[in-house]
């Protein structure tokens, strides 16, 4: 009878599990057909295929991927958009739009600092868009007046074209490459720097400037990455207003 009672209680267990698990596709299946039924839009096949890249990179988008995420089938999508190139266009359309626009007749530094504490944090939140953003061959015209406002802050604030491509490449370069490492930091902000550090037990005869940015730094104190950046924009935006003062004075 114990044998019984247990076979019935594990037909039981076993019935409770697969009506769970059924329960999961159902929520599952009834979210796809849910997303099925909304109208189908350029902007939600935008939306999705950053999800799809939120969860596994840049390198999970596909018109399958997309579609799935959608509840819909990919033929479906070639309605809006032509192909994963174009997809792929219409994303870095999207992240540029989150980015400020700077605006002609603002002064230079504070409209180059706005836009890269901005570029930042849009980033930030989806840094495979890092490798997406410069390397499209059909730019569109939100990342095309983007850069063209960028160029013309600088350029109507002084800047002679060959100063303005610098400052223009030198803070994206600042900002993509700062968020580069900022992303892939072995350590957050949660987890903590000085646990980290602590953790490599570093021999201080071996690494002496090392361990002693540690004990400075890190030791007792909450230290941020993420503080390093306004730090080394300043840096970057401090040269530029010296060559730019340089070419004003040469010009006058």
């Amino acid at each position: 009878m114990a044998e019984a009672a247990g076979g019935r209680g594990a037909s039981r267990a076993s019935g409770a599990g697969r009506a769970s698990g059924a329960s999961r596709a159902s929520r599952r299946s009834n979210a796809a057909s849910t997303r099925a039924r909304a109208p189908l839009t350029r902007e939600r096949i935008v939306a999705a295929a950053m999800t799809v890249a939120d969860e596994g990179g840049l390198s999970a988008v596909s018109m399958r991927t997309v579609a799935r995420e959608l509840g819909v089938e990919a033929m479906s999508l070639y309605h809006h958009v032509d192909g994963k190139d174009a997809m792929l266009d219409a994303i870095a359309e999207e992240i540029f739009s989150r980015f400020p626009l700077a605006e002609l007749g603002a002064p230079w530094r504070q409209a180059l600092t706005e836009r890269a504490q901005g570029a930042r944090t849009v980033l930030a939140a989806h840094p495979w868009a890092l490798v997406l953003l410069e390397s499209r061959v059909n730019p569109g015209p939100t990342v095309l007046r983007q850069h063209d406002r960028v160029l013309g802050v600088l350029r109507t604030n002084g800047f002679d074209v060959p100063l303005a491509g610098h400052a223009f490449s030198a803070v994206d370069a600042y900002v993509y490459g700062f968020v580069l490492s900022e992303s892939n930091l072995p350590f957050t902000p949660e987890a903590g720097a000085e646990e980290f550090a602590a953790g490599l037990a570093l021999p201080a005869y071996e690494y002496p400037y090392l361990t002693e940015f540690m004990a400075v730094m890190l030791a007792g104190h909450d230290y941020d990455y993420g503080d390093e950046f306004d730090f080394g924009l300043e840096l970057v935006l401090d040269q530029l207003e010296t060559r730019l003062a340089e070419l004003q004075h040469g010009a006058g």
